[in-house]
């Protein structure tokens, strides 16, 4: 795959933009980080729908689509809360009722009435709809909830991570992951890594997968005091983002095949939509937060 150099202008000039606006909204406090994954989540659920919609040549309602993306961001609130406040209690009869309980009735309630009412809606794409709550919504509130996180504990280290510090971890992870993969397989790619995704290129998605995970662990180091099995602790989650992500671009991608368009959507000359933009994220957040809610 050669190297573009227009496209690759265009790729450039955009994502300058694109980093600046997230820096911002990762950076500046919580309330500004929960506003930009707010943006991103109904983002990539009307976009989602919209492929659901082409791959199923069935119409979905709009008050149906706005319908389904609130109770994506009520599950995405509700799953990440941990970060917003903590639990709160209403007192109904004399009881004390968590609210997040009853968060989670009405969401499941919700869920009910459009699984069993809207006629118009086939079931093949009312399910592929519903998969969209643990395909965007979910793995957001593990971004969310990954933004305050107790320290890491390695093996003879202990690493207290600032407010924020892993989803930028995280977002950077994926944006050298992607450069570097474009680059080496621009250059030197020549081996197919998919059918679903025919230009990408083996050569490419090793080199962007090393190349993540050497900038990354260098970075970390130069930060912390780490040993040497501290380390290779550390940069299994530059891995863990790279190779989630690469699976979470080639499964938008078949999800792109399927619905037969070349882009999610169009909100950056050179990038696409939301989708095309966060697929990665979508799938290498929750590998993230497995390996350090549960191992570390």
């Amino acid at each position: 795959m050669a190297l573009n150099i227009q496209v690759f202008k265009t790729r450039a000039l955009t994502a300058l933009l694109f980093v600046a606006v997230m820096l911002t909204g990762l950076l500046w406090n919580f309330w500004s980080f929960l506003i930009l994954i707010s943006v991103i989540h109904f983002g990539c659920w009307f976009e989602y729908l919209k492929l659901v919609e082409k791959t199923y040549t069935n119409r979905i309602d709009n008050a149906i689509k706005w319908f389904l993306a609130i109770c994506g961001y009520t599950l995405m609130i509700v799953a990440g809360q941990h970060q917003i406040g903590g639990d709160l209690y209403l007192e109904i009869l004399g009881y004390q009722v968590s609210l997040k309980i009853l968060f989670w009735v009405f969401l499941f309630i919700c869920l009910l009435i459009f699984l069993f009412q809207n006629r118009q809606v086939i079931p093949q794409a009312k399910w592929m709809s519903l998969a969209g709550l643990v395909y965007i919504s979910l793995s957001l509130a593990a971004l969310i909830n990954l933004y305050t996180t107790a320290p890491l504990h390695f093996s003879s280290s202990i690493i207290d991570v600032k407010d924020g510090r892993l989803p930028i971890l995280i977002i950077v992870s994926i944006w050298i992951n992607d450069t570097m993969a474009y680059l080496v397989g621009s250059f030197i790619g020549k081996t197919p890594l998919s059918k679903i995704s025919p230009k990408k290129t083996w050569e490419g998605t090793l080199g962007g997968i090393i190349l993540s995970i050497i900038v990354i662990t260098i970075i970390i180091y130069s930060l912390y005091q780490l040993t040497a099995i501290d380390i290779f602790g550390i940069a299994l989650i530059p891995a863990l983002c790279a190779i989630f992500g690469t699976f979470g671009d080639l499964f938008e991608s078949k999800l792109k095949r399927l619905a037969n368009v070349k882009d999610s959507g169009s909100f950056m000359p050179g990038h696409g939509g939301f989708l095309d933009r966060f697929d990665s994220l979508l799938f290498a957040a929750p590998a993230v937060w497995l390996y350090v809610k549960i191992l570390l």
